[in-house]
């Protein structure tokens, strides 16, 4: 099979209390984006690997990709007012008999085997989206007042998303909904029933300053063994 990725990376630096993109900031010296596209280098070298970026952090990607040549290969493409529309602009550049992850920039720590449980399970039904078990107890709130929800019953979602490249360029192209905030629900609308397997623990999104550290750690463990 002929696999690809697309990576969405268009966040900020806000909620990491930086004036860095959170996908630029470094990790043991290198920089969370080129951690996350060697991941996917790692698993298969003939990956095909779609980088969608604001417009303006190009420049910064540029400074980045001279240090790292494994890089050159990466297909750059700027990306939209909305994720949604991001990661139609990476879907460009994506042939029809591929299979085709999305994923976020910013979770470098998925693992080999999430990612071998991902594009065999899409290469084999059309879908497949890697999920954890959720650990804390949940509410839902309604109103003033909140009921109790079954643990049991949910799942907590990860990346990479991947989908049967024809399937999911066909959901995109027919989705009146634009405002979906994961590749799941968008196939989903068209095509139904997602597939779901097992992700990893560590596959965590950077989002905060301790998710930094955590990182950190799991990074250096990773590479001492």
């Amino acid at each position: 099979m002929m696999r690809s990725v697309v990576i969405v990376a268009g966040g900020t630096g806000s909620r990491m209390q930086s004036e860095t993109p959170k996908q630029f900031l470094e990790i043991l010296g290198k920089p969370v984006i080129i951690w996350t596209i060697e991941k996917f280098i790692s698993f298969d070298p003939e990956m095909k690997i779609i980088l969608v970026l604001p417009e303006s952090h190009l420049i910064v990607w540029q400074s980045i990709q001279q240090r790292y040549p494994d890089t050159r290969k990466v297909i750059i493409t700027t990306g939209g007012a909305s994720r949604f529309h991001s990661v139609m602009k990476g879907l460009e550049n994506v042939g029809q008999e591929e299979i085709v992850g999305i994923h976020d920039a910013v979770r470098p720590l998925v693992s080999m085997e999430t990612l071998e449980r991902c594009y065999s399970e899409a290469d084999r039904t059309g879908s497949a989206i890697p999920v954890i078990e959720a650990e804390d107890s949940l509410r839902t709130v309604i109103g003033m007042g909140s009921n109790v929800l079954d643990r049991n019953n949910v799942k907590r979602v990860q990346t990479p998303q991947v989908f049967q490249a024809h399937k999911l360029l066909t959901a995109y192209e027919n989705c009146l909904e634009q405002t979906y905030t994961d590749d799941a629900s968008v196939f989903e609308s068209y095509f139904g029933q997602i597939n779901l397997v097992q992700g990893n623990t560590e596959n965590i999104k950077i989002t905060f300053p301790s998710d930094m550290k955590v990182a950190a750690a799991l990074l250096s463990e990773w590479e001492d063994h």
